[in-house]
């Protein structure tokens, strides 16, 4: 059946959608979570307005650009310029929390089930907020990780150390929340020392991250387990009931996530496709009778699923 619940209009069609999406939960064999940047824009991971102005307001001012995307493929003049905005960028959105719990959430949503993730999203929610490591599966990268810029060799390192380094260097605190400060008084550099920006310890080469933005993308033996687990896992739930639950997946990247769903949904009779997307919740006439869309936000269907009354 096809649901279409835009937003909050109408409240009939929004307790069949969340009674529909229930029972396939609790029907499900098993649960495979698509999940793309809605998810963490949803959780509050956004990246203009207040939380841009609150970290990037300096370089903002000095080379004009209004969110982090933007300031994330500015041509830098130096090294220490590039990492110190990347240093900022990638602490905030990778070892500081969401604003809001979404991610643990859908944790508890699912943690009973025989679950897998499968997302394009690179800030490491997915762990922080509890699920198994090993039913993981980050297809774009991990903004935890470094790697060389050439690159000369198949490898990747954790940066945790590194950035926490290149953020206080630049005068900012690191509170007992892992939140991050400037002290009163105190302007932020923007700028880090010479001896803290990351080199390959192969080559010399400055490393980068490790992110699929070209063909430079580092695919390490852990990023091939992951998606040998994912392959079994599916290779294992073919003919049961899944539930393949998409959320905050738009048209990027849709070969990853969207029409693969689509496809094994066709497949498998038993299955259910879910998908939960403002504005974008649609899904093919073929796999209409096994489909639930909804159009409306995340965290607010999560509730009302938490819900008993509904």
């Amino acid at each position: 059946m096809l649901i279409k619940w835009p937003g909050k209009q109408n409240a009939a069609d929004a307790v069949s959608a969340i009674t529909e999406l229930r029972q396939a939960l609790e029907q499900a064999e098993a649960v495979i979570i698509g999940a793309g940047a809605g998810l963490s824009t949803a959780a509050g991971f956004v990246y203009n307005g207040e939380r841009f102005h609150t970290y990037f307001s300096d370089f903002s001012d000095k080379y004009h650009f209004k969110n982090m995307y933007a300031g994330g493929f500015y041509p830098y003049d130096t090294l220490n310029e590039h990492w110190a905005y990347w240093s900022r960028y990638i602490y905030i959105n990778r070892y500081m929390d969401t604003p809001t719990p979404l991610y643990q959430t859908l944790y508890k949503l699912v943690m009973d089930k025989d679950y897998f993730v499968l997302t394009t999203n690179v800030d490491h929610c997915f762990q922080k907020a509890g699920f198994d490591k090993k039913r993981l599966y980050y297809t774009q990268g991990d903004y935890g990780l470094f790697q060389c810029s050439e690159p000369c060799h198949e490898k990747t390192y954790d940066n945790a150390e590194t950035i926490r380094k290149m953020v206080t260097a630049q005068g900012y605190q690191i509170g007992a929340d892992n939140q991050l400060c400037l002290p009163a008084g105190v302007a932020a550099k923007i700028s880090v020392p010479d001896k803290l920006i990351p080199r390959c310890p192969e080559c010399g080469k400055p490393m980068s991250m490790n992110l699929r933005a070209d063909d430079t993308f580092v695919q390490d033996e852990g990023w091939y387990q992951a998606a040998e687990r994912y392959r079994l896992f599916l290779q294992r739930h073919e003919d049961t009931k899944v539930l393949f639950l998409e959320l905050g997946v738009g048209y990027n990247t849709p070969g990853i996530i969207k029409y693969p769903f689509w496809q094994m949904t066709a497949e498998n009779q038993k299955a259910v496709y879910a998908c939960i997307n403002y504005g974008e919740a649609a899904c093919p006439p073929e796999i209409s009778r096994q489909s639930i869309c909804i159009n409306g936000d995340i965290g607010e269907v999560f509730r009302l699923l938490t819900l008993s009354n509904i």
